[in-house]
């Protein structure tokens, strides 16, 4: 029994979970806490859960399954925290360590092995995922399913989401991506650019606009080959190890190249490759190269902020506000960037929203698996969105961006507001086209 029971304290790491004095101060900042109003949804709630499996209190694990699975993973309790708790690792194991035990159908584990292992590790399978979003919707097959009523019947929500679909270039356009791009003066840095599974796949655009903004701000940009998924919805679904596999990968990858820093454009992407040292710490041929890797990792604000923007047209009295990414805020502490870029843009009003840290409800796919609660959290969000009267919601992530177009789309605003990337935003104002 003691045996047990050291191992489940290990596996659960429930050694971190001392440091929490139940205080309460990661309440008001934890959207699950505040949405549903149960104990068990908040990160004291859940910390408790976990030291009551660790002292034997708790021998059905199944309990914990609601409470984790309904947790967003955004981390805003850590950056509340006076005395350091880390959330994170807590959730991470928890959430490892249920998956091992959990009996999914066969449906759910071959979608499950299917998209974590063979379709967002595969740079190929992702291209052929953005080519088929084009193929739909240029070949009138969008068209059609829509009017058949197809949509509204599709699972978790699906149709809701297909709505709000970005434009999606062409296998043509995606086959001319560019792949080194000189500064167009002298160069500051070099950096290696982080391309993602999903912003590369359904933000193309995106990308190509922020190597294009980086040689504008004077960087050599190298898109580095044989690069993959960062493993951040691995970790999100408990599948630490692929996780490791697939930042071992793309610590390989990027290694090869020369570079000052590795820049990526994704909040969600960006701290999961922070966080490479703290996932392969207990690895010895691994930890220091992990380590190495992580201190290199920056989001392209910081750069931005760092080389300066080219010139930038104004765009007298446009209202706008910005929503935070969570893990861009709370895990990559990066808040100022984004804001300081925003305020050169001349003539524009920065309007920010009241509870402009909370989550958006979007958190990877924690919005397709638990739309219902994701959709409540999300409306919360809209009601101080609206309140701004801006005309344009700035993001940072792809989750957040689709979270907030769908909040447009719920709110029957999109003749009057319309959410945007950071980048597309700058690129937009410095007359960069993709």
């Amino acid at each position: 029994m003691e045996t047990s029971l050291k191992h489940l304290r290990e596996e659960f790491q429930y050694d971190k979970t001392n440091n929490c004095v139940q205080c309460g101060y990661c309440l008001p900042v934890c959207p699950t806490y505040t949405t549903f109003g149960k104990e068990t949804h908040s990160p004291r709630g859940r910390i408790n859960l976990v030291k009551m499996v660790g002292e034997g209190k708790i021998t059905d694990l199944s309990v914990l399954e609601e409470p984790f699975d309904l947790c967003l993973g955004c981390r805003a309790c850590e950056t509340a925290c006076p005395t350091g708790v880390e959330y994170g690792s807590i959730l991470e194991a928890t959430r490892a360590a249920l998956v091992k035990r959990k009996t999914f159908s066969i449906p759910v584990r071959l979608l499950r092995k299917s998209m974590l292992k063979k379709v967002f590790p595969s740079r190929k399978m992702m291209n052929v995922t953005g080519n088929s979003i084009w193929l739909y919707k240029k070949s009138g097959l969008q068209k059609a399913t829509r009017s058949s009523g197809i949509m509204k019947k599709l699972p978790y929500n699906l149709g809701a989401f297909e709505a709000i679909m970005p434009e999606p270039v062409s296998p043509v356009e995606r086959g001319r991506a560019l792949k080194e791009v000189k500064a167009k003066l002298n160069p500051k840095y070099i950096v290696a650019f982080f391309t993602g599974c999903i912003m590369d796949a359904m933000f193309h655009h995106i990308n190509q606009l922020s190597i294009k903004l980086l040689s504008e701000a004077g960087c050599d940009v190298i898109v580095v080959p044989k690069q993959t998924c960062c493993g951040a919805l691995h970790a999100h679904s408990g599948e630490m190890d692929e996780a490791r596999n697939l930042a071992k990968q793309n610590i390989l990858a990027f290694e090869k190249v020369e570079a000052d820093f590795v820049v990526n454009n994704a909040g969600g992407c960006g701290a999961m490759l922070y966080e490479y040292g703290h996932l392969l710490s207990d690895d010895s041929e691994w930890a220091d190269r992990a380590r190495a890797f992580s201190a290199k990792s920056k989001d392209i604000s910081q750069i931005l902020v760092e080389c300066g923007l080219p010139e930038i047209a104004a765009r007298a009295g446009e209202r706008v506000t910005y929503q935070r990414s969570c893990h861009m805020t709370n895990v990559q502490k990066v808040t100022q960037e984004p804001v300081e870029l925003l305020k050169q843009v001349p003539g524009i009003q920065l309007i920010e929203m009241d509870q402009a840290d909370m989550c958006c409800g979007s958190a990877g796919i924690y919005n397709i698996v638990n739309y219902d609660s994701s959709m409540q959290i999300l409306d919360e969000k809209m009601k101080h969105t609206k309140a701004t009267e801006a005309a344009v919601i700035i993001t940072t992530n792809p989750g957040c961006l689709l979270q907030m177009k769908l909040g447009i789309d719920r709110e029957g605003l999109t003749q009057s507001m319309r959410a945007l990337h950071l980048i597309e935003y700058l690129a937009e104002a410095a007359g960069i086209d993709y």
